[in-house]
């Protein structure tokens, strides 16, 4: 970290990172867009603000695991620090080519990952989902790993708004409603509709939680908020990685954590959805 980095600007931090000169910018919050010159070539930089120590550095390690798949498109990272991230800004577009972004997220989950709850390489065990703390620790089992890691302790932190013999029951479910045993997948491990972004050339993956875990989470999280032509996205990706039988009924199993995470960030009203899905579990 270079001295005085505290009262650092987005400019000068994307200078610093990449080498480039800051020729213009613009500033919304913990978002920048900068113009960035080698003084030969110009690109438009998005630049952001992490909003703790080494979440940027963790995003942007987990945007490059993505990216070394070579499946979907995802924002080249220029650089990043523990405080800044600089990456390719994306030019938005209407939402276009959702059959290749089905048949470009099943090649994705299929490069894999070293174990359920495994970081990107250069990643963080104590990294983040959103501004809500999420724990990477692996393990072989994903029923297990799932209710230690990704539903309980969610559930401990919106203590207050959950019942928690709902969910410790749920959890005890989970072995037998989980569905046959698959490879740990390679996730973007937050794919909302707001972190699908598309440009004239289809969709971008932003602003990943990646780790290793099971492919039906990501398209969980798909199914929970909504996503442009998402019959036609899940169509292709059955046709490249069939899913189990049985995958629509466990839909709910895998929304309990983004559901749970919601809770945790924002409240009630995400607090009855999460039981929702717990009760339905039996």
């Amino acid at each position: 970290m270079v001295s005085g980095q505290q009262q650092e600007g987005p400019a000068a931090a994307a200078a610093r990172l990449t080498g480039f000169e800051a020729v213009s910018q613009a500033r919304s919050g913990t978002l920048s867009e900068a113009l960035l010159t080698d003084g030969h070539h110009q690109f438009n930089a998005l630049v952001k603000r992490g909003h703790a120590p080494g979440a940027t550095r963790a995003e942007a390690a987990g945007l490059r695991w993505l990216a070394s798949a070579d499946a979907v498109r995802i924002p080249k990272v220029h650089g990043a620090d523990d405080e800044w991230l600089v990456l390719d800004r994306v030019a938005q577009a209407a939402p276009s080519h959702a059959e290749e972004f089905g048949r470009n997220l099943a090649e994705l989950h299929s490069a894999g990952a070293p174990a359920f709850g495994a970081p990107p390489p250069d990643g963080l065990t104590e990294a983040w989902i959103g501004t809500a703390p999420m724990h990477n620790s692996p393990a072989e089992s994903w029923p297990e790993w799932y209710a230690e890691h990704r539903v309980l302790p969610y559930v401990r932190m919106a203590a207050g708004l959950l019942d928690t013999a709902v969910f410790e029951r749920a959890c005890a479910r989970i072995p037998s409603v989980a569905g046959p045993p698959e490879p740990p997948a390679r996730l973007h491990g937050d794919l909302w509709n707001g972190n699908v972004l598309w440009d004239a050339t289809g969709a971008v993956l932003i602003d990943p939680a990646a780790h290793g875990g099971h492919r039906e989470t990501d398209l969980a999280m798909l199914h929970l908020f909504g996503c442009p032509h998402l019959d036609r996205i899940l169509a292709a990706y059955n046709e490249v990685a069939p899913l189990a039988d049985g995958y629509q009924e466990r839909i709910p199993l895998h929304q309990l954590f983004p559901l749970l995470v919601h809770t945790v960030l924002f409240g009630p009203s995400y607090a009855k959805q999460a039981t929702s899905a717990a009760r339905s579990l039996g």
